[in-house]
């Protein structure tokens, strides 16, 4: 049984759509279940100005894809790379069990299209801290 959040997310999905000319692009599947994600991001001064997502998925792959857009819109860098998928759950007001792993897909999707953007950009700053030796 979906909770009310994950039905209005699935059936009216935001920032669902692509962006031309994106900055960074996360793409991640899961092929036991088939489902796709793909995340699209705008970043400017290190803040995520815009995203947007594709999915090829269940109710809750898309719901989920959906909330994490919601999470991390607005955010700096730092700010994304700390949304778990407990955040995007707990956000939805919980998930089957049997369900949890499409946070973890949303969220990694997002992750992956964090990681190429700083790769392209390497003077975007994160939280992480870099090790010393």
């Amino acid at each position: 049984m979906y909770s009310k959040k994950v039905l209005q997310n699935f059936y009216k999905p935001k920032n669902f759509g692509e962006i031309k000319n994106p900055d960074a692009v996360g793409k991640v599947g899961n092929t036991v279940c088939g489902d796709v994600i793909w995340v699209y991001l705008k970043i400017e001064k290190g803040i995520i100005k815009d995203i947007k997502f594709k999915t090829f998925g269940c109710v809750a792959a898309i719901a989920t894809s959906s909330m994490l857009t919601q999470l991390a819109k607005g955010k700096t860098i730092a700010e994304a790379q700390k949304i778990t998928d407990k955040d995007i759950v707990d956000s939805l007001d919980g998930l089957p069990p049997i369900k949890h792993h499409c946070s973890l897909i949303a969220n990694k999707a997002l992750q992956d299209a964090l990681a190429a953007y700083q790769e392209k950009e390497p003077n975007e700053k994160s939280n992480k801290k870099t090790e010393t030796r």
